[in-house]
C-alpha cells in the first residue's frame, strides 16, 4: 500500500467546490451493481499476526472493492491525537475553534493522508453523498464539514483523514494469506462502539475470543 506520513495540514481545499476528494473506481454516480463477492459495507478486522505496524487491530470499513478497480476504505478504529476538530475548522475559516463541537479525527489510513471523508448516518445527504451499506453513507466534501460545525450534520458521523488502498486482486491475496478477517459492517459498531472496543467488538461478531488466535500463525 501507498502511504505518506499524517499532515498537520489539511489539504481541504479542492473541497469548496463541492467536489469530492476521493473517487474511487466503482463508487461514482453509474457504478455497477455490487457482485455478490464484493466487501463493500463490510469492515475487516486485522489479525493479530498482522506484519504492517499500520494495520496493527485495525478495524477498516470498506467503501469499495471490485475485481476491475481495487478496493478503498476506511480504518475506524484509530484516533489522532495531535489534530482537533477545531485546528481543521480553523484551517478551513468555518467558525470560531473555540465554539466548535467536540469530534474526534480518525486516521483512516496511510494513503493521502489530507484527505478527508465522514462516514455518516443517512439522514445527512447531498449530491456528492455515496449510500455505502444498511445505515451507512459516505461524503467528502467540505459542505458536511460546514454543517457539522454548525452542529446540523447527520446524526452520527465518523470523520477520516487518509484511506487505506489496494490494488486489484492485492486485498484478495492478503485475505487469502490469513492478513484479515472480514464481517458484515452495522452502524451500531461504527458510531456507537468506541475505538478502542472495535476490534474486539468485530471479533465477537464473527463469534471468535481473540485471545485463541495465534499472533505468530496468524490462523483462526
Amino acid at each position: 500500500m501507498a502511504h505518506d506520513g499524517v499532515s498537520r495540514r489539511v489539504r481541504w481545499s479542492v473541497l469548496e467546490s463541492g467536489g469530492v476528494a476521493y473517487h474511487p473506481a466503482g463508487m461514482d454516480d453509474d457504478r455497477e451493481t455490487s457482485t455478490a463477492d464484493t466487501l463493500e459495507g463490510q469492515i475487516l478486522i486485522a489479525m493479530p499476526a498482522m506484519a504492517d505496524p499500520r494495520f496493527e487491530r485495525s478495524v477498516i470499513y470498506m467503501c469499495a472493492h471490485s475485481e476491475a478497480g481495487g478496493a478503498m476504505g476506511l480504518i475506524v478504529n484509530k484516533t489522532l491525537d495531535n489534530l482537533s476538530f477545531a485546528d481543521l475548522a480553523g484551517q478551513l475559516d468555518l467558525g470560531r475553534p473555540d465554539e466548535m463541537p467536540d469530534i474526534p479525527l480518525h486516521y483512516g489510513g496511510p494513503v493521502e493522508t489530507g484527505r478527508g471523508f465522514v462516514l455518516h448516518s443517512p439522514d445527512y445527504g447531498r449530491d456528492a453523498t455515496i449510500p455505502i451499506g444498511e445505515g451507512v453513507a459516505l461524503t467528502a466534501t467540505v459542505d458536511i464539514l460546514r454543517a457539522m460545525a454548525e452542529q446540523r450534520g447527520p446524526m452520527s458521523a465518523l470523520l477520516a483523514l487518509g484511506y487505506a488502498g489496494w490494488s486489484p486482486g492485492q486485498l484478495e491475496g492478503e485475505i487469502q494469506r490469513n492478513d484479515w478477517l472480514h464481517c458484515e459492517g452495522s452502524p451500531e459498531l461504527l458510531f456507537a462502539t468506541s475505538a478502542e472496543a472495535k476490534w474486539d467488538a468485530a471479533m465477537a461478531r464473527l463469534g471468535i475470543d481473540p485471545a485463541l488466535l495465534s499472533s505468530e500463525a496468524g490462523r483462526a
